[in-house]
């Protein structure tokens, strides 16, 4: 298992150009005063760190540019594996309704990709309304401001709590809706999975030829209903194959071809559906992977799509480098990439470090 370092670290990109953001430090300081904190301001301070919880702490003001941000985001995407073996999580202040969940998503990514997990729901955003608190102060009884208080405690206990679960035979699920013929994506899940099959149970369900009816916006009671006996309005694929196998696995892996800079239809309806599963069932204890394989360029937007929904929406764990990125475009070019092997052992061989107790 894992083991952090004692205490937490802030890390607060100020920039002296922007106005000080009084309701971020007031929300800040409330939420860190029970523990013993270190905190980094300046990105020149930043450096490769190991085994830390990490709270990442954006003023991103009416613009949504924070200069100091972006030469630590710089610092992060070229200086390898700098956040290895570390947690974190993310708290974004705006005085716009703007931005928070685009620049959210893109400072989960890098991180990600240099060595950081994330826990389920690991992204609290302010807006400049707080709009985006209602329901919550709604459930809660509270104002937008007493709810914003309310998620920035529970974010930091999330942080401060999590621990990696690991299994002696993980149960791993792929979820695709592409063509197995021609398919550049299933074709280097073949290679991935090939290193996995001796160590994990693993399950493939396709979602292809239109089997999948996308959610049709249920009144909220009406979702709540079918999904306390895991079900759907619409039944289908969704019910039959993919709940069980949800609940069932430790990892979800989403096999996504990239042709237009989104992930497919399909699979998007896949997302859409698991709201009435989400409903009665949170997914913090499963890990969601990915491999997107691109015709051209743009696997970087649908992997952010991915953890946009699932990990920050959803609430599935963010494992270390959890996305596989590769272009490939006429059928099977896939093959042709030079060290596309040895990238996908490398893959396998992540995700069972992630996964498996052995492996710890």
């Amino acid at each position: 298992m894992q083991e952090y370092k004692a205490g937490l670290l802030v890390i607060a990109p100020e920039d002296e150009g922007q106005q000080q953001n009084r309701r971020l430090q007031t929300i800040l300081q409330q939420a860190i005063a029970p523990y013993e904190t270190e905190v980094w301001r300046k990105a020149e301070a930043f450096t490769a760190i190991k085994q830390r919880r990490v709270l990442f702490v954006l003023n991103l003001g009416a613009d949504g540019v924070n200069l100091e941000y972006q030469k630590l985001l710089r610092k992060i995407r070229t200086t390898a594996d700098c956040l290895e073996g570390c947690v974190g999580a993310v708290l974004i202040d705006a005085d716009s309704e703007l931005y928070t969940k685009a620049v959210g998503r893109e400072l989960v990514f890098a991180a990600n990709q240099s060595g950081c997990v994330f826990p389920g729901k690991p992204l609290v955003e302010g807006t400049a309304s707080l709009d985006n608190f209602l329901v919550q102060a709604r459930n809660l009884q509270t104002d937008r401001m007493g709810a914003y208080h309310h998620a920035v405690e529970a974010l930091l206990d999330r942080l401060m709590t999590f621990e990696q679960r690991l299994h002696r035979q993980p149960q791993i699920l792929a979820v695709h809706a592409s063509n197995r013929a021609t398919s550049n994506t299933l074709t280097l899940w073949g290679k991935v999975k090939q290193h996995l099959e001796d160590s994990c149970r693993v399950q493939e369900i396709s979602l292809q030829n239109g089997t999948v009816v996308d959610c049709n916006g249920c009144p909220y009671q009406t979702c709540r209903h079918f999904g306390e006996t895991c079900s759907c309005f619409y039944g289908g694929v969704i019910v039959e194959e993919v709940y069980p196998a949800i609940l069932d696995c430790d990892a979800l892996v989403i096999l996504c071809p990239n042709y237009n800079d989104a992930v497919s239809a399909n699979l998007s309806a896949f997302i859409n559906r698991l709201t009435a599963l989400f409903s009665q069932v949170r997914f913090y204890e499963k890990a969601v992977f990915c491999l997107v394989v691109s015709g051209y360029s743009g696997g970087d937007i649908v992997a952010k799509q991915i953890l946009g929904a699932l990990n920050m929406n959803k609430t599935f764990l963010l494992p270390s480098r959890f996305a596989l990125l590769a272009t490939a475009n006429d059928p099977f070019s896939i093959n042709k990439i030079a060290d596309i092997d040895q990238r996908a052992q490398a893959f396998a061989q992540n995700m069972l470090q992630q996964l498996r107790k052995e492996h710890a």
